[in-house]
């Protein structure tokens, strides 16, 4: 099976790439982020403080989290419900990021995350796809942009699915978000040794798909 990997930072544009990218291609797209913000949706319905280990180990006897695929379309589904649109809000983006820095919850996605890349043909995007979940993937890419860029990306995004947010409190999660993935001790955000870099600050949506597609052809 041909596997590739896009780790980068949030709001980089890795989960709209991969999903064209693998369009293109005819491969199966994981995104795998989804599946901590599964989890952390899990701890916040529970009343949980989403990085609080000690009740939230406990609560992983009781999760299960799944990916189907519906018209190549991926959906999550926590517990039996599907949970595709709740996990886009943003209280569900800042509970990924503190619930996937503790080891027991990201071990406990790994073997999921493992088994649908043996099966398929799979691109997987995330924070360490490429140093830790498929170190051996055939190619393997970073994406990033400045964090001024990421917030303008989904202020546009929130704003066009009538959300009202504000832009600088965008900027200041994505700024937060940057530090907490990158400075975990358990798999931090980090470009693989062997991974094409792509800053996608400057190009448009197609050219960075282009990019990606590109070496991979």
């Amino acid at each position: 099976m041909i596997n590739i990997a896009i780790d980068g930072p949030a709001g980089a544009g890795k989960s709209s790439v991969a999903k064209a990218a693998a369009k293109q291609l005819g491969y199966i797209y994981v995104d795998t982020g989804a599946l901590y913000r599964a989890i952390g949706v899990n701890a916040l319905r529970h009343g949980f403080k989403t990085d609080d280990a000690e009740k939230i180990i406990p609560m992983l006897d009781n999760t299960k989290v799944e990916l189907i695929y519906t018209d190549g379309i991926q959906r999550v589904i926590l517990n039996g419900e599907d949970v595709s649109e709740e996990i886009r809000l943003p209280e569900a983006s800042m509970a990924a990021s503190n619930v996937s820095a503790i080891p027991e919850v990201r071990a406990f996605l790994l073997n999921l995350q493992r088994d649908i890349a043996k099966k398929n043909n799979v691109i997987m995007d995330g924070r360490d796809i490429g140093t830790v979940i498929l170190p051996d993937a055939q190619y393997k890419f970073f994406l990033t942009a400045s964090p001024e860029v990421r917030a303008d990306r989904r202020y546009k995004e929130l704003k066009e699915k009538g959300s009202d947010v504000d832009y600088n409190a965008l900027l200041e999660e994505i700024i937060q978000r940057d530090y907490n993935d990158s400075h975990r001790k358990t798999a931090p955000l980090k470009q693989a040794e062997d991974a094409i870099f792509i800053d996608t600050s400057n190009l448009s949506f197609d050219d960075s798909v282009e990019a990606v597609v590109s070496k991979i052809r």
